[in-house]
């Protein structure tokens, strides 16, 4: 890793590399325009100093210009913290001491906030941890929609809706941008399953794919002004992403216009002639392990090395295709390790921890509560914390999203923090569910060896919880492969472990139990009806066990929001054959083909349109205290359409409501979703106070994309906005016409 300078510094600290031309070296003077920089730089370069710039030197680097002092990119994974340097060739970790990062929420547990300034904190705080540790390209946020609740990755994305994850994307990129590190936004597109990720192509017809897969990558470049992209391992059209003509020349660098540099995801980049001709400006990890061939000219042998000089000299390649590539890495570095701006970053501050936990309680998510939250337990009285998830820490692991974080405060300890020397609290297991303690050598230091059978802790358990005055369950999934794991997909959305049967018993001796559900992805709860409380937890980070237990206890009232569908089972939902997921061998094809069938009926757009009962319905979340909608009105403007209403806190405690704004066309040529979400608003209130929410409708929020015009179309006709506090909680219906 380069040494730590302020990046403003990089251009003064290497000016005496300019070359002799005399020609003043507009290209390390960062107040000139950013593309009179590059123009510059880039007519000083040779031929072989494009090529190298285009594809690894290691790992996570890829090269600058050492002779113009043109300093070389470092990519970092993200997109929760910073990951731990890793040896120049290898995954394995370098051995480094001072670089165990804040581990802030998964992704999903921001999305889960439903809040666009904890969005720009969030981007904000870990782009000054890059900006720290000397790192260029943070390679997150990922955007890929919820498709199935299987998907493996289902907790590194921001839920199943295009609107939601686009309005979190943007602030999260300005704020990471801000500090002069890139924003990689992934993985471009129709990448939503890990079950052969590399092997298979996405059938989508251009609907589903503008309407469904393609928003919030257009308002992360459009709006956010991204400045890299990463494209994904599969196919679609029958061409890899990260070289796939469609998405990223067409669309991408064409339709929206984007500027910035597309990064392979690390491998997939797969052919000579696709890499140089269809968009890939920076090919990463090709051979996975950056080897190939002899040590000595291994990354010399990846597609965008030598045999992209080889078409260049023999003419299969042009200076122009070389050029655009050279631009965009050049742009890249001019905004991040050669910015004008002073960034010096800061790492693992009481303020990044203090964020992270401000984030992970506010995506906390209350589904159900009788009024047994928050806890209540008499002085002196019992406290039964049961299950595995409890006590395991869950930063580690999960495959790209790892993290050596400098701590991390688990469940268990924060109750203890909370009520020790007031009441008892006892921990009886439960469950035995993942013993590793270890990922990639990141090694958390517990022990969760266990010599009881799976009948004897479910009895222990059963037996502490007849003595306990609350039963305070803390389970679900974790990392471990088939669950929320990089490289893997989920069989199913039952609890793994056993765990459904430890809930019923439970249940069956307490009468006060409250269920804390630990994962990324949704699962079934059959045993709803039979608790008295239930909250969805996340990955939380650092902060996760202090995060929770705000919220348990009343520190912080709860207002987080569902970004996806709880569905009763996996069958209800959309993906109904193989050949939609996870896809089929068909003769004559070399690669699994995976037909998007289902069309843009995902999530609640299925669930509601065909009237399918769910658990809890996307956007669901409840409070400590209550909300009262009133005086909804929706008004013709000069640029659309306005919908008001007034918000009240009618309980007796603060607290953040979620209004949500969907639109339902009630007639249209297409067959279209029952609604759509297309606004929101986080109002925080007083008790008694009540406040004003508005929206604005546009013609664009009631458009359908045609693909026959290849263009969005809203056609005259009745239409509805709908105000609620879900998807399902629709509190006023307002009519208008189009």
């Amino acid at each position: 890793m380069r040494t730590l300078i302020p990046s403003a510094m990089v251009a003064l600290t290497l000016f005496s590399c300019a070359p002799k031309t005399g020609r003043s070296p507009v290209y390390l003077n960062p107040s000139a325009p950013l593309e009179d920089r590059v123009e510059d730089a880039l007519s000083r370069m040779t031929l072989e100093e494009k090529v190298a710039m285009t594809h690894a030197q290691s790992k996570f680097s890829s090269a600058g210009v050492p002779r113009l002092g043109i300093p070389e990119l470092w990519h970092t994974d993200g997109p929760h913290g910073i990951r731990p340097e890793v040896l120049w060739d290898e995954w394995d970790q370098a051995g480094w001491t001072n670089d165990s990062c804040t581990a802030f929420p998964a992704l999903v547990n921001l999305a889960a906030t439903w809040d666009r300034e904890l969005s720009r904190l969030y981007g904000d705080c870990i782009g000054q941890e890059a900006r720290y540790r000397g790192k260029d390209i943070l390679l997150g946020p990922g955007i890929n929609m919820g498709r199935t609740p299987l998907n493996g990755r289902t907790f590194e994305y921001m839920g199943e809706d295009p609107y939601l994850a686009g309005e979190l994307v943007v602030p999260y990129v300005q704020g990471v941008q801000a500090n002069g590190v890139a924003a990689c936004v992934k993985h471009f597109a129709v990448n939503n399953q890990e079950t052969r990720r590399t092997a298979t192509n996405s059938v989508v017809d251009d609907r589903t794919l503008y309407e469904i897969y393609l928003p919030a990558f257009r308002k992360a470049v459009t709006e956010g002004g991204a400045w890299a992209i990463m494209g994904s391992y599969n196919l679609y059209n029958g061409q890899f992403n990260c070289h796939n003509k469609k998405l990223l020349c067409d669309i991408l660098k064409g339709e929206w216009g984007f500027d910035g540099v597309v990064v392979s995801d690390w491998g997939g980049c797969r052919d000579d002639d696709e890499a140089v001709s269809n968009g890939l400006d920076i090919e990463m990890g090709t051979w996975t392990n950056g080897l190939r061939g002899a040590a000595s000219d291994s990354y010399s042998n990846y597609h965008l090395a030598r045999p992209f000089l080889e078409r260049l000299r023999d003419g299969r390649a042009t200076a122009e295709q070389l050029d655009d590539k050279a631009r965009r890495i050049l742009r890249t570095v001019f905004r991040t390790a050669m910015s004008p701006e002073p960034h010096y970053g800061s790492f693992t501050s009481p303020e990044h921890f203090a964020a992270a936990r401000k984030i992970a309680a506010e995506g906390l998510v209350l589904l159900k509560n009788d009024g047994t939250l928050p806890l209540s337990v008499p002085e002196g009285g019992k406290l039964l914390v049961v299950g595995e998830n409890a006590y395991k820490m869950m930063v580690v692991g999960g495959g790209s999203s790892n993290l050596k974080t400098k701590y991390e405060v688990i469940p268990l300890d924060a109750l203890h923090e909370v009520y020790d020397g007031k009441v008892q609290v006892e921990w009886q297991r439960g469950y035995v569910g993942d013993v590793t303690t270890d990922y990639n050598k990141v090694v958390t230091g517990q022990d969760l060896s266990e010599s009881r059978s799976a009948a004897r802790l479910l009895e222990d358990a059963v037996s502490a919880a007849r003595e306990a005055d609350v039963v305070l369950y803390i389970g679900g999934l974790n990392k471990s492969a088939g669950q929320d794991n990089e490289g893997t997909d989920r069989a199913d959305i039952v609890l793994p472990y056993g765990q459904d049967a430890l809930i019923e018993a439970l249940a069956e001796v307490s009468s006060r139990l409250v269920v804390v559900n630990i994962s990324g992805s949704p699962v079934a709860m059959p045993w709803a009806d039979r608790v008295n409380a239930i909250v969805q937890g996340w990955y939380g980070g650092s902060e996760s066990g202090h995060a929770l237990v705000d919220v348990l206890t009343g520190a912080v009232n709860p207002s987080g929001k569902l970004p996806f569908t709880m569905p009763l089972s996996l069958s209800d939902g959309p993906l109904k054959t193989e050949r939609q997921y996870p896809g089929v061998k068909e003769e004559g094809k070399q690669w699994w083909q995976e037909y998007y069938d289902e069309g843009v009926f995902v999530g609640y757009r299925w669930y509601d349109t065909r009237q399918i009962p769910v658990q809890y319905p996307f956007g669901h979340g409840l409070s400590y205290t209550r909300f009262e909608y009133s005086d909804a009105s929706v008004k013709k403007a000069a640029d659309g359409w306005k919908v008001q209403l007034t918000v009240k806190n009618t309980g007796e405690v603060a607290g953040a409501e979620v209004v949500q704004l969907y639109i339902a066309d009630r007639e249209a040529s297409v067959e279209r979703p029952a609604k759509e979400l297309k606004g929101f608003e986080k109002v925080y209130l007083q008790p008694s106070e009540s406040r004003k929410v508005s929206f604005m409708i546009g013609r664009e929020d009631l458009s359908f994309f045609d693909a026959a015009r290849h263009a969005w179309v809203a056609e005259p006709g009745d239409f509805e906005a709908l105000v609620g506090s879900s998807s399902a909680d629709i509190r006023a219906r307002l009519e208008f016409k189009l």
